[in-house]
């Protein structure tokens, strides 16, 4: 399979899913919208991938957001299987007419998620992963919740089986990555001030197995997710 990446800032990069794509012999092409590339066309792919962004990008549209979301509500309305993450989701969701606000709590660190019963997803029962969002977003009509930590109780969903899936938590994040993410994020999280769900970057970074312990989790779910296509 051929997929296409979207990302948004240099500090919001793809890192484990690169790696797992080429393991597992698919080919991808990544397309850096912050940077003037054009959005794709829905057909030169067989999923598509919609990365993370720095979360001012929904108050402050970008000039490609309009060509973006064409291109996820096409995805939508096919049968190509599309995968947003952070920002992603956020985009995602609100194409299936859910609302995107800010939540009661920020979280900036490793939280741990409990899966919601009804959710199709292949993931345990209950999870640490890597947060790092203000903002979070309703449940769209017809899909199940991924589930979720004591301070987002939707962490993520899931849409037409497993086709389509949106998520908050950061599962593709290496040290590498996070330490960028944290470095773009640092002053949003001075704002929402410190607090059980704000963790500095040395708690976040400290323990490097905390990162490798996420990878089989992102097999498990990419493996459901590529499926779908059938």
């Amino acid at each position: 399979m051929h997929i296409h990446l979207l990302q948004h800032g240099p500090a919001h990069v793809p890192a484990r899913l690169t790696d797992w794509l080429s393991s597992m012999g698919h080919s991808f092409t990544i397309f850096h919208l912050d940077q003037g590339e054009l959005v794709p066309r829905p057909g030169d792919c067989d999923a598509l991938i919609v990365l993370d962004g720095n979360e001012a990008l929904v108050s402050d549209p970008p000039s490609w957001q309009r060509a973006e979301n064409k291109l996820i509500q096409r995805l939508l309305d096919g049968e190509k299987p599309l995968l947003g993450i952070g920002l992603g989701a956020h985009r995602i969701a609100a194409a299936l007419g859910a609302i995107v606000a800010p939540g009661t709590f920020a979280e900036r660190g490793w939280q741990t998620l409990t899966k919601a019963p009804e959710s199709p997803l292949d993931l345990p029962e209950r999870f640490e992963a890597l947060m790092c969002h203000r903002l979070v977003f309703s449940l769209p009509d017809d899909a199940l919740p991924l589930g979720g930590s004591e301070a987002s109780p939707l962490a993520g969903f899931s849409w037409d089986g497993c086709r389509v899936i949106g998520l908050l938590c950061q599962l593709h994040a290496t040290p590498g990555s996070a330490r960028a993410l944290l470095a773009e994020d640092a002053p949003a999280a001075i704002e929402a001030g410190r607090g059980r769900f704000i963790h500095s970057d040395e708690e976040i970074l400290a323990d490097a197995a905390r990162f490798a312990h996420q990878a089989p989790l992102l097999d498990r779910l990419l493996t459901q997710w590529l499926r779908s296509a059938g």
